[in-house]
């Protein structure tokens, strides 16, 4: 389990580094990486991955929070997934709803940001040089454009 670093993981490392009170609109499965963060009277909007989150009255308290100067902090911005009934909207097409509705730009904290690249490296071997690493992932765009901006073998 130590050995994953996941979006998550940076996001939740974001959020501590700058000591955030986020509003969390993430599934349950995914709030047990940010068990023991403080959440009352939030400063900022964490996006991932929530389905049961994305809709008008959720994405309306988050675009409020933004309104009065917290923060967004988006997981990622895929532009859709693949699920068992096929493709379906990523979690991009909601914090885009966010940034355009509240003039904010997201800090994206997952893939396909370099910055999630380069720490996930560090937190592997702090030696490890970009070209060094080969990231294999599933998805072109996320996976393997964004290793492959980052510095990395992407495939």
């Amino acid at each position: 389990e130590n050995e994953l670093f996941t979006s998550l993981t940076a996001a939740r490392n974001y959020v501590e580094s700058l000591k955030l009170r986020p509003l969390l609109m993430l599934e349950d499965e995914a709030m047990k990486d940010f068990e023991g963060i403080q959440t009352e009277d939030p400063n900022s909007v964490v996006v991932g991955l929530s389905p049961s989150n994305f809709h008008y009255k959720r994405l309306n308290e988050a675009f409020n929070l933004l309104k009065n100067r917290a923060s967004l902090i988006a997981i990622n911005k895929s532009r859709y997934i693949k699920t068992d009934d096929g493709l379906s909207i990523g979690t991009g097409a909601f914090v885009s709803t966010l940034e355009f509705a509240s003039d904010k730009k997201a800090h994206v904290i997952g893939k396909p940001s370099k910055d999630f690249f380069h720490l996930a490296l560090k937190e592997l071997d702090p030696k490890l040089q970009p070209h060094e690493a080969l990231m294999v992932g599933d998805d072109v765009r996320d996976d393997v454009l964004g290793a492959q901006q980052a510095g990395l073998i992407g495939a």
